[in-house]
């Protein structure tokens, strides 16, 4: 075994990330009783209004992901080592993970910042769920433990449930959550089933243990079929995969826009990181660029399967929809499917590609998202008809939007398009001619519906009755360069791809 594994003690070192967001909700928590006692409650006209509180709340959740950051990088990397007696991977592919999900938490806390429904309406339990999913996604990522691997899914799922009803009152806030809540019960459940059905047949829930029973042979291929089905069914719902995504639209149509756009990137990319770790670790062996399918099972075929179909539905579903929330759930089902063909890929291409991909598309799916916050802070503007006219009414949010539309469709020359050629080389190059034919036919089908609102930005006129646009505030102007100016500038750095290969190398600790 590569990994050297380590103690409770020794390991402790290696958690300190993760310990200092556990320290960041307590003090958020503490300062929100603190601060708040003896002051009356605010009236709902005042809601969105800028107040001490609010902002003591988001530097307090601010520094303690500041601090995890730090933390995480003063620990350096000298090899894979395996904490807790084998639970948690540290390697370069959790680490790439624990600074994505630091990075996506810290954004989200900053585009909630000045949106009216949230600011001062329970702000500090808000700070506290998003900083609380970052500790589950951050423990997902790196899970080698199928207890573990349970726990930490429950850990990002139950604080997404509640996230979804956030406001309260709202009868779409409230549908989401419980359709969120039931869809993922039923997942986890079959989820578990499928892990007790490893259990049985390996002896084991360590990952590695597990792969030297599966490659010792002797385990039916009926036996191992069901156990994959049942545990794709959990990961599968994380990142709204077909036949797992039909709680997506309705959530993220419900969920407060901020909350949405969390959804989006934060659990779906710690879902696509422990599927790739779980397939990858148990029914694969061999060095980086040799890994080969063990067990009975071709699970790269399943993989394939599902990913065909999620594009395919995913895209095909957005065309009929006028919410620009729910196309963009069914976008992000669209780019799940895509990601999903770099695991296919055994070996460290397909996982670099996802790599890049999972950081252009944060920046695109955020940044498209963003303006929708921004034309939202004062009513609900959410349907494509709100839209029209908005590059002229807005220049800035007008073009910003097209740029990153044009991104998630991977138009060159975006980021997006650097992406998707990344996923398409890596099936080229292992002559999975079929699926990269029907990823490139479903990037154009893309192309429709998300002209539909290029089209209605540039080309319909505005509502005369429409009031006037809010006016763009200085957090989310700063965001939005941010996420703006990458989307460019990476579609023309191909040379960025091989970099961030380079710094986040996949590896099987224990391989």
């Amino acid at each position: 075994m590569n990994g050297t594994v380590l103690g409770n003690v020794e390991s402790i070192r290696y958690f300190l990330p993760e310990i200092v967001l556990v320290g960041t909700i307590l003090a958020v928590i503490a300062f929100e009783l603190l601060a708040g006692r003896g002051r009356a409650p605010e009236p709902p006209t005042a809601i969105g209004r800028r107040s001490p509180v609010c902002d003591g709340t988001l530097a307090i959740g601010l520094l303690g992901v500041a601090g995890s950051l730090a933390a995480l990088l003063s620990l350096g990397y000298e090899g894979p080592l395996l904490l807790f007696e084998g639970a948690i991977a540290w390697d370069p592919f959790s680490i790439f993970f624990r600074w994505f999900f630091l990075a996506v938490a810290a954004a989200v806390l900053l585009i909630a910042h000045p949106y009216r429904p949230l600011v001062c309406l329970h702000y500090g339990e808000f700070v506290s769920l998003v900083v609380g999913t970052a500790f589950g996604m951050m423990l997902l990522a790196s899970s080698t433990n199928l207890l573990l691997v349970y726990l930490a899914l429950e850990m990002v799922s139950l604080p997404s449930y509640i996230l979804a009803g956030f406001l309260r009152g709202d009868r779409k806030s409230s549908e989401a959550a419980l359709k969120y809540a039931v869809y993922g019960a039923a997942a986890s459940g079959a989820m578990l089933y499928g892990f007790s059905f490893l259990y049985g047949m390996t002896g084991s829930i360590h990952f590695f243990e597990m792969r030297e029973a599966i490659a010792s042979g002797g385990i039916p291929v009926v036996h191992l079929l069901v156990p994959i089905v049942l545990v794709l069914a959990g990961f599968g719902y994380k990142i709204a995969a077909v036949p797992f995504h039909m709680w997506a639209p309705d959530v993220y149509e419900g969920s407060a826009t901020p909350i949405t756009a969390f959804f989006s990137v934060g659990p779906k990319a710690a879902g696509l990181a422990v599927l790739i770790r779980f397939f990858h670790s148990v029914f694969a062996a061999g060095g980086e660029a040799s890994l080969r399918v063990i067990g009975s099972v071709d699970w790269t075929l399943l993989l394939a399967i599902l990913s065909a179909i999620t594009m395919t539905l995913g895209n095909l579903a957005a065309i009929g929809q006028d919410n620009l929330k729910r196309m963009l759930a069914y976008s992000s089902i669209a780019h799940a499917g895509t990601m999903l063909m770099g695991a296919v890929v055994l070996g460290g291409s397909g996982v670099h590609a996802i790599l890049f991909y999972l950081v252009v598309y944060a920046f695109m799916n955020l940044g498209a998202f963003l303006v929708v916050i921004a034309i939202s802070i004062d009513k609900r503007r959410e349907t494509i008809a709100d839209f029209r006219g908005l590059g002229w009414r807005m220049p800035f949010l007008g073009v910003s939007m097209t740029v990153f539309l044009l991104s998630l469709t991977g138009v060159p020359p975006t980021a997006g398009f650097v992406a998707k050629f990344a996923i398409l080389r890596a099936l080229i190059e292992e002559e999975i001619y079929w699926l990269a034919v029907i990823g490139v036919l479903n990037t154009v089908v893309s192309l429709y519906y998300y002209a539909r609102v290029i089209k209605a930005m540039f080309l319909d006129a505005p509502d005369p009755t429409e009031p006037a646009l809010p006016s763009l505030s200085r957090i989310h102007l700063a965001l939005l360069a941010l996420f703006l100016v990458p989307t460019i500038l990476l579609g023309f750095r191909f040379g960025v791809l091989d970099a961030i290969a380079a710094a986040s190398r996949f590896l099987v600790v224990g391989s």
